[in-house]
């Protein structure tokens, strides 16, 4: 229950930390940190059009999308205290109950008969089926590195002992870092401000969607960022008590948006022929973590 109020507060201002860095970095003032929030209160107000082409499944995929992003969350832990779902195998759980809306938000995209959007949901597809192995490495190196399977008992029992498990930690809070980006369609994978018809990817899924269905959708993005950065602020809390590790979790996740505001102002993104190639690197350092635990563990021969 900690850990599922803490995002919810998170992703009230989550997307204006990365909009107000950017804004700074380019030499603007920018809007205030809950502008974003305000837009999306502007849009649930609204009605939604829907096309005569469009079926149920595109009425009822924002819902399921929001669904599943806040089902997931109920896995995620704070420190000493689980999630309100937790169980052994617990992180197998998260990741195909995001699949779940992921698949719905693309055949949703289908659903439109528009073979724009249709572009947009196939690489939308790959993108996450690339990143899906980094994501299970990972995690299972943890699991082994820790001895157990669910994501409390995985963060709580993390220790670092030697220099390698440092390294371990750094580049697991790495990958997560680019998972959440790739997986909310940002750069330098996808450029959310695009609006260049070759290089849209989750944008041109959403042209259809408006009103209360399109402020669902943005502000499901919202809680997906937060609930990456309370996994990886799980990474730096441990078994703290609460009244350092809630001061710690918002630094941390203030810290990931001005991170993520950082990178959107001075990096590029990647040519779209590119994308894959720089996904797959997510699982061979997966891959790394994974030979670095069985050093620790004095199982690599």
């Amino acid at each position: 229950m900690v850990s599922l109020i803490l995002i919810l507060l998170t992703s009230l201002f989550f997307m204006g930390v990365v909009i107000r860095t950017k804004s700074i970095a380019s030499g603007r003032k920018g809007p205030g940190l809950f502008q974003p929030m305000k837009d999306i209160l502007r849009l649930w107000k609204k009605g939604s059009v829907y096309s005569r082409t469009t079926t149920f499944i595109f009425r009822i995929a924002p819902t399921i999308y929001f669904s599943s992003v806040l089902m997931a969350i109920f896995m995620v832990p704070h420190g000493n205290n689980p999630g309100l779902i937790s169980f052994s195998g617990d992180f197998v759980m998260f990741a195909y109950i995001l699949a779940t809306g992921k698949f719905l938000s693309i055949i949703s995209a289908l659903d439109t008969g528009s073979s724009f959007e249709g572009m947009g949901a196939s690489r939308e597809a790959l993108f996450s089926m690339l990143v899906e192995p980094a994501f299970f490495v990972l995690l299972g190196s943890l699991a082994l590195f820790t001895g157990h399977t669910s994501f409390i008992s995985i963060f709580t029992t993390l220790h670092y002992e030697s220099n390698i498990s440092y390294m371990l930690g750094a580049l697991a809070t790495f990958v997560f870092f680019l998972i959440a980006m790739i997986e909310n369609s940002r750069m330098p994978v996808d450029d959310p401000k695009t609006h260049l018809e070759l290089t849209m990817v989750h944008e041109v899924m959403i042209l259809d969607n408006s009103g209360f269905d399109l402020g669902t959708i943005l502000y499901t993005t919202n809680l997906k960022f937060a609930m990456y950065g309370a996994i990886i602020s799980n990474f730096f809390i441990g078994a703290l008590p609460l009244e350092i590790s809630i001061p710690l979790f918002f630094v941390v996740q203030i810290g990931f948006g001005i991170a993520v505001g950082i990178i959107e102002s001075f990096m590029a993104r990647f040519r779209m022929a590119h994308n894959p190639q720089f996904i797959l690197i997510l699982t061979s350092v997966s891959m790394l973590i994974f030979f670095g635990v069985l050093m620790v563990l004095g199982r690599f021969v």
